[in-house]
C-alpha cells in the first residue's frame, strides 16, 4: 500500500518570505519536530541536483536518508525525492498566495514502504499525517511570531 499524505497550512506571511524559509534545509530542525540533523552532501545553496541529508526520530526509530533535490521553482514549489533511506518517498512543498500577505502551503509526502514498512503503512500514514500538521503549525508560529519581532 502506498504512502501519500497531503496537509497544508495559511500562514500570514508573504509566499516568498515563507518559501525561502522552509526550503532551506538548515531550518528544517527548526520548524520539523522530528529532524535532528540536517548535513548537506553537496554545495549549497539548493537547486536541483543538490543533495541533503537528514537524521530524524519517527515513531520511535532513528531514520537516516538522504533527499535529492529534483525540482526547484523558487518560491512556487519543491520537489526531493530520497536518494538513500529506509524507503522511496517524494517530498513536495508548493506555496501559493491566499490573499495580501497570505500563503497557503501544502506539504505532500508519498512513498512506497518496503519490508516490514509495508506492513505498517496504513498506521505510517497516520502518524505522517500527524506528524505533518504539527510541523506545518510550527512553520506557521515561527514564521508569524517573527513578523512581529
Amino acid at each position: 500500500m502506498p504512502v501519500d499524505v497531503i496537509t497544508e497550512v495559511e500562514i500570514a506571511r508573504p509566499c516568498a518570505e515563507v518559501a525561502c524559509y522552509a526550503a532551506e534545509p538548515d531550518n528544517a530542525p527548526k520548524w520539523y519536530e522530528n529532524i535532528k540533523v540536517v548535513e548537506w552532501k553537496s554545495e549549497p545553496p539548493l537547486r536541483e541536483g543538490s543533495k541533503v541529508a537528514f537524521v530524524a526520530q519517527f515513531l520511535g526509530k532513528r531514520l537516516a536518508y538522504t533527499y535529492e533535490i529534483v525540482e526547484l521553482v523558487p518560491e512556487r514549489r519543491l520537489v526531493m525525492r530520497t536518494a538513500e533511506g529506509p524507503f522511496p518517498m517524494e517530498t513536495t512543498y508548493t506555496w501559493e498566495a491566499a490573499g495580501e500577505q497570505r500563503t497557503r502551503m501544502t506539504l505532500r509526502n508519498r512513498g512506497e514502504p518496503r519490508g516490514f514498512s509495508k506492513l505498517v503503512a496504513p498506521f505510517i500514514q497516520t502518524a505522517m499525517r500527524r506528524a505533518n500538521n504539527k510541523d506545518l503549525a510550527r512553520l506557521k508560529a515561527v514564521l508569524e511570531s517573527a513578523s512581529r519581532d
